[in-house]
C-alpha cells in the first residue's frame, strides 16, 4: 500500500527505535544530532564524566563517538557497565567485602577491554591494518589477561601437603626418589618401615590488582599503535553500579587506566546517582571531579526547553527529521520519499508550528520521551496532521505508561507529588518551582526526579522573597501535570481525555517570573504542624 505524505509520516513516527543500544549502528550514526558544541566537548583527549538524565542520549552519544574515533584512526572500546561480569548480583552481595566486590568489578571491566581489543587486533591482522603492530598488541593483551586472572590466597582456602617415607631391604637393591611433594625410596628387602605426615592449611582466594603489571601491559598495548593514536575507554551506565562501590571502582580506574598517557577514559553517569569520591583526612579514594577528570558536559544543558527554547526546538526538529528519513528511506517502507528538510517535515507532520513547540515542551529535554510522545500522538492522529490536542493527550498517556508506575510504588513520593500540585503549583499557576540545591538529596525528591516526573530547568536562580539565596529551578513533568490536574483544571486552552470524558486542561509555561515566587519548602511537607 502506498500512503499519502501525512499518513506516511505518521507511520514513520510510530516506528521509531526508542533505545540507542537496540538500534542498527548505521541508523544510530545517521540519526545522531550534535547539540551545540556537544561532540567537540566529547572529542577532547581528557578524562571526562558526561552527565545526563535517563533518556537524554548518553548511550547514543557514546556509540556515535566510538564510530567517529574509529573512522578517525583511534581505537575506542564501548562498555555497558550493566552487562559487565558473569553475575550482576555479586556486586550487590553485602556478604562479600566491599573492596573485594570493587576489585572484581574492575577486573571484569579490564576483561571487557582486553576481549574487545583482542578482537579488534585479530580483525586488524586480517585486514593488514597499518595502524597497529598486531604481534606486539597481542603479546601485551596476553600479559593483561595474565594480570586479570591473578588471585592471592589469604584467609580460608584448604590445601593439603603430605610426606611419606619407607625402606625395604633384600639381596638386590634399587632406589627411587620422587618429590611431588612425596618422597619415596625402594629397595629389595624382606623388612620394611613406613612413616607418613599430612599438613592442612586454609585460606580465601582473593582477587587483587597489581597496578604496576596492569599499567605495564596497557603501556605496551598503546606502544603497538601507530604514532599519535589513542585508546578511548567509554564506560556507559555508571549509575547502575551500587553506590557504595562507585568511589572504590573510580579509584581503581584512576590508578590502573589514568596513568597511561595514550588512554582516554569517558564515563556516562546520572549526576545525583553517582559518587565518584570518598574523602578521608589528607587524602581521598576515587576520582576528583574537575581535577582527575573534567565534568564539563551535561546533556540537559543542550536540550531543556526552559534553558534555551530556540536551541531545544532546533535539536528536536533535526532529531525527529533524521529518524523519519532513516525509516522512510528503508526498502521495506512503502510510501512517498521523505521530506527534503526538517522544516518541511514539521510543516507536513504538524497542524502548526505551535504544535511542534508543544511537543518540545512535552519532551522536557529528554529525547526518549519526545520519541515516545510523538509516536503516540501520530497513532491518535492517524491520517491527519498531529494537533496540540494529540500532543497533550499523548503526553498524558506516556506518563501513565512509563512514569506513573515508578511513582506509585513509593507512597511517600506519591504524596509529595500531590502536595506539590496542591500547595505550590495550583496556587501559583505555574508548573515550576524553586528548590534549595540540597533538596535533590531528599530521597522522595530524588525518586520523582529519577522517574522523570520532576525536571531540572536551571541552576542558581534568585528569588524575590529571599534575596541573596540561590535555588535550582524545577518543573513538573508536562504529562504528569496534565494527568494530575485533569479533574480539577480550569476550563481553558484545550481538551484532554479524562476518566469521564473530555476535560479542559491548561498547561502553564515555564515562566521564570512565576517560578521565582514558588519556593518549595520541604519542611512544610514533612512537618506541617511546625508552620501553623
Amino acid at each position: 500500500m502506498f500512503f499519502a505524505m501525512t499518513t506516511a509520516l505518521n507511520r514513520a513516527l510510530m516506528q521509531f527505535t526508542k533505545r540507542a543500544e537496540s538500534g542498527d549502528p548505521s541508523t544510530l550514526m545517521s540519526t545522531f544530532v550534535d547539540a551545540g558544541p556537544l561532540f567537540n566537548l566529547l572529542n577532547t583527549a581528557d578524562h571526562q564524566i558526561v552527565f545526563g538524565r535517563r533518556g537524554t542520549g548518553k548511550t547514543h552519544a557514546f556509540i556515535y563517538l566510538q564510530r567517529q574515533l574509529d573512522t578517525a584512526g583511534d581505537w575506542a572500546v564501548y562498555t555497558d557497565l550493566r552487562n559487565v561480569g558473569s553475575s550482576g548480583g555479586l556486586y550487590a552481595d553485602e556478604s562479600v567485602p566491599l573492596a573485594e566486590r570493587a576489585t572484581r568489578l574492575l577486573l571484569d571491566v579490564l576483561a571487557e577491554i582486553q576481549s574487545a581489543m583482542t578482537t579488534r587486533a585479530l580483525q586488524a591482522a586480517d585486514e593488514d591494518d597499518p595502524r597497529i603492530d598486531v604481534v606486539r598488541a597481542l603479546r601485551a593483551l596476553d600479559a593483561l589477561a595474565d594480570e586479570i586472572t591473578q588471585v592471592r590466597v589469604t584467609g580460608q582456602v584448604e590445601t593439603e601437603e603430605s610426606a611419606r617415607t619407607g625402606t625395604r631391604s633384600a639381596s638386590g637393591v634399587a632406589a627411587e626418589v620422587s618429590v611431588t611433594p612425596s618422597l619415596s625410596m625402594r629397595a629389595d628387602d624382606e623388612s620394611s618401615q613406613e612413616q607418613g605426615r599430612t599438613v592442612r592449611r586454609t585460606g580465601v582466594e582473593t582477587h587483587y590488582v597489581h597496578f604496576g603489571g596492569v599499567g605495564a601491559a596497557l603501556r605496551r598495548l598503546t606502544e603497538a599503535f601507530a604514532a599519535n593514536q589513542r585508546l578511548w575507554i567509554l564506560l556507559d551506565e555508571w549509575s547502575a553500579i551500587p553506590l557504595e562501590l562507585q568511589p572504590i571502582l573510580a579509584d581503581l580506574l584512576r590508578r590502573s587506566l589514568f596513568p597511561t598517557p595514550s588512554i582516554v577514559v569517558k564515563i556516562a553517569a546520572i549526576e545525583h546517582r553517582s559518587r565518584f569520591i570518598a574523602r578521608r583526612p589528607g587524602d581521598y579514594v576515587g576520582i576528583e571531579v574537575g581535577a582527575d577528570a573534567s565534568a564539563n558536559v551535561d546533556l540537559d544543558d543542550f536540550m531543556v526547553f526552559g534553558s534555551n527554547a530556540q536551541t531545544a526546538e532546533q535539536f528536536f526538529r533535526e532529531l525527529l527529521y533524521r529518524h523519519v528519513v532513516a525509516i522512510m528511506s528503508a526498502d521495506r517502507f512503502k510510501g512517498p520519499s521523505p521530506p527534503i528538510s526538517a522544516e518541511q517535515f514539521v510543516a507536513e507532520a504538524f497542524t502548526q508550528s505551535a504544535t511542534f513547540t508543544e511537543l518540545v515542551r512535552a519532551a522536557e529535554g529528554v529525547p526518549r520521551d519526545a520519541l515516545n510522545v510523538v509516536g503516540l500522538a501520530a497513532m491518535a492522529a492517524d491520517d491527519d496532521r498531529i494537533s496540540i490536542t494529540d500532543i497533550r493527550s499523548a503526553a498524558r498517556r506516556w506518563y501513565q505508561r512509563d512514569k506513573e508506575s515508578a511513582v506509585v510504588v513509593n507512597a511517600e513520593a506519591q504524596r509529595l507529588l500531590n502536595w506539590i500540585i496542591d500547595t505550590v503549583i495550583e496556587g501559583k499557576r505555574t508548573k515550576g518551582f524553586l528548590l534549595d540545591p540540597t533538596g535533590i538529596d531528599d530521597d522522595n525528591v530524588r525518586h520523582l526526579y529519577d522517574a522523570r516526573t520532576l525536571h531540572l530547568l536551571r541552576r542558581g536562580i534568585s528569588s524575590r522573597d529571599r534575596p541573596g539565596v540561590r535555588f535550582n529551578a524545577y518543573a513538573l513533568d508536562f504529562g504528569c501535570y496534565v494527568h494530575l490536574t485533569a479533574a480539577k483544571a480550569p476550563q481553558t486552552l484545550f481538551q484532554a481525555e479524562g476518566e469521564d470524558g473530555p476535560i479542559d486542561v491548561d498547561v502553564p509555561s515555564d515562566d521564570y517570573r512565576s517560578i521565582r515566587t514558588a519556593i518549595l519548602d520541604l519542611g512544610r511537607f514533612y512537618n506541617p504542624a511546625a508552620y501553623r
